[in-house]
């Protein structure tokens, strides 16, 4: 009984062995695109990957100096003009400086005062000394005394005006602090993207921007060719491009010119610090604007006619 059944136990055993090889044997069929890629519209294409952005290239805005922020006046889609303020930086600390500064020059101010009266008073000493120094009525010592005490009145005079000169400098850098904290668009725009919220610690060089902003009035396409395929992008050449993951809908594009520098290719995820094993040859186009919605920051596939 207890043969049989282990014959049993191994003839079931043999067999999902057996089945187990058969299914590890057959071959999956890959599956099927989301949706077929562009096709090449020349017969020598090359191939690369395109980022839209607003003519004039978008703006990365950062803030002079460390603060913290204060307040944003602006949201995302705003149209702002030259020297908007954009936000402002807790600014308590540099007008307590200015109004510490604006108290020392007018200090200054009026030790000047005193020093002109105290020259005048000197000069008319002086000038006693010398009519009296005619009838020999004065000692050469005490002229002397009277042209030394001159001088030093007007050197105490001219030394308090140095000073008033310093403190309105100061006063005027302690000016220029606070208005750095106050952030301005340095060109009209559109405010494309904040990542600051008041309350929040901005400084200057963080690795995520506090605010871009750029033109959408017109894109323009700035596409990265790798440095295998640079040598045959030529000036002025044809290309189009294709919204990712459309096939039909291809957008002429126009030559502005080639960027002098192949530079690190950086990942098209929004991380400014991702990097891939290449390099690439930047090459921008302009493109007019269609019924299709298109937006600064989206990816494309364009196709360059090498020839």
């Amino acid at each position: 009984m207890f043969n049989r059944l282990s014959l049993l136990l191994a003839i079931a055993g043999i067999g999902l062995a057996s089945n187990l090889v058969r299914k590890q044997n057959i071959e999956e069929s890959p599956a099927a695109p989301a949706s077929s890629p562009a096709p090449a519209p020349y017969t020598d294409s090359i191939g690369a990957r395109g980022l839209v952005e607003g003519v004039e290239e978008n703006l990365r805005i950062a803030p002079a100096v460390a603060g913290l922020i204060a307040s944003v006046h602006v949201k995302v889609g705003d149209e702002v003009q030259t020297d908007q303020v954009l936000f402002e930086q807790d600014a308590r600390d540099a007008e307590a400086q200015i109004v510490v500064q604006e108290a020392n020059a007018a200090a200054i101010q009026s030790s000047i005062g005193e020093a002109e009266v105290a020259l005048a008073d000197k000069e008319d000493q002086w000038n006693r000394v010398l009519l009296l120094g005619e009838n020999r009525v004065v000692s050469i010592d005490e002229k002397q005394r009277t042209q030394f005490a001159m001088r030093a009145a007007a050197s105490r005079l001219q030394s308090r005006k140095s000073d008033l000169k310093s403190a309105e400098a100061v006063l005027a850098r302690a000016r220029v602090q606070r208005d750095l904290l106050m952030v301005r668009a340095p060109r009209g725009g559109t405010v494309l993207q904040i990542n600051i919220r008041p309350g929040e610690y901005a400084i200057p060089g963080a690795a995520e921007y506090s605010l871009l902003m750029g033109r959408t009035d017109q894109f323009q396409l700035r596409v990265d060719v790798d440095e295998d395929n640079a040598p045959r992008v030529k000036k002025n050449c044809e290309a189009v491009a294709f919204i990712k993951g459309s096939t039909h809908a291809s957008i002429p594009l126009r030559f502005v010119r080639i960027e002098p520098y192949i530079l690190p290719k950086r990942s098209l995820t929004g991380e400014s610090g991702e990097r891939v094993d290449t390099r690439v040859l930047q090459v921008i186009f302009r493109f007019d604007r269609s019924d299709v919605p298109i937006y600064a920051g989206q990816q494309m596939d364009v196709f360059l006619n090498a020839k």
